[in-house]
């Protein structure tokens, strides 16, 4: 399935890093989300993106927004992750059935496992307003998220 831009984003409920469901539809009507796919926890290319958001975090991450961050690792790995790279958001595990949102969304590649880097600005009322979606090794420009957070 492809995502395109105006319609409906792909509901789903995940755990995250410690153990708790997140579903996107919690955040309706209450908070835009920025969805961040990224391919493996503690690669360097996806702690540099997730350390960046941590880094300027209210600018992605308040009253109005919140971030979603999302790979196929386990919850376990999500946690030494997130922990070990102080990460004060989400970081939701699409372990089992593995990929599945990340296939919902368009974006697993079956050949390696995991998902490509894809990241969707959703609104408040669930739809897709903004997105990209990067290969394996190509980081994505965090300002490009500013700019599309501005224009909701």
């Amino acid at each position: 399935m492809t995502i395109t831009l105006g319609s409906a984003a792909p509901d789903f409920e995940l755990s995250d890093q410690h153990g708790n469901k997140v579903s996107l539809a919690s955040f309706k009507g209450k908070k835009n989300v920025v969805l961040l796919f990224y391919p493996f926890s503690f690669t360097g290319t996806c702690t540099g993106e997730l350390c960046a958001m941590r880094d300027d975090l209210a600018a992605f991450q308040n009253d109005s927004v919140q971030v979603l961050a999302v790979s196929c690792d386990s919850m376990f790995t999500q946690r030494i992750f997130a922990e070990k790279e102080g990460y004060e958001f989400p970081v939701l595990a699409d372990f089992w059935p593995h990929g599945a949102v990340a296939k919902s969304y368009g974006i697993f590649d079956d050949v390696r496992g995991c998902s490509l880097r894809g990241t969707y600005v959703i609104d408040k009322e669930g739809i897709v307003r903004w997105q990209i979606v990067n290969g394996l090794g190509d980081a994505r420009n965090l300002e490009d998220y500013k700019i599309a957070l501005a224009a909701l």
